[in-house]
């Protein structure tokens, strides 16, 4: 006769852990929290950063449930940072607060190549400019925020709180 019993959360993420912990981490497609413009993935993935205008950011609340979002970001090579402007009504802004760790990624090609992920921590920035005064950002989503039929005005008192995430570890390919 097999007895089962039901184990809680806690039990649960001590197995986990402990699973875990037996398997070597992967290391194809791994790379360390800057990425190298000398190689092709890490080119690509700089070009890619620097273009496209939609990204996942992943926060996870104080219950443990990833929570991910599309978001507008805007690369900042200078820093090394992603920056985001977040609703004032947004969920990530209380996960963020509660847990610093996020992911963020792009999306893949239809084959599931052409890929970038990133394991983060984010912090909510007071001190940066609002959008209307951020040049690069405006350059790259002006046109955007007025096909929404709003003005640089509506945008700040909406999307008021700036995010800023700081890489830890990136995945590209």
């Amino acid at each position: 006769m097999i007895t089962v019993r039901a184990i809680g959360r806690d039990e649960r993420r001590a197995w986990a852990r402990r699973e875990l912990l037996r398997f070597e981490p992967a290391t194809e497609g791994v790379m360390s929290a800057t990425l190298d413009p000398s190689t092709t993935a890490g080119a690509r993935g700089l070009e890619r950063l620097s273009t496209e205008k939609i990204g996942w950011l992943t926060s996870v609340d104080p219950d443990g449930q990833p929570y991910a979002s599309a978001i507008w970001f805007l690369w900042d090579p200078d820093e090394g940072e992603i920056l985001v402007y977040s609703g004032k009504r947004a969920m990530r802004n209380a996960n963020i607060a509660d847990n610093p760790r996020v992911a963020f990624n792009l999306h893949t090609d239809a084959g599931g190549g052409d890929y970038l992920s990133m394991e983060g921590r984010a912090r909510m920035d007071p001190d940066a400019p609002v959008s209307s005064e951020n040049p690069p950002y405006l350059e790259k989503y002006q046109a955007w925020i007025e096909e929404y039929g709003w003005d640089n005005a509506y945008f700040d008192r909406e999307y008021p709180f700036a995010i800023r995430i700081t890489p830890t570890r990136w995945r590209v390919g």
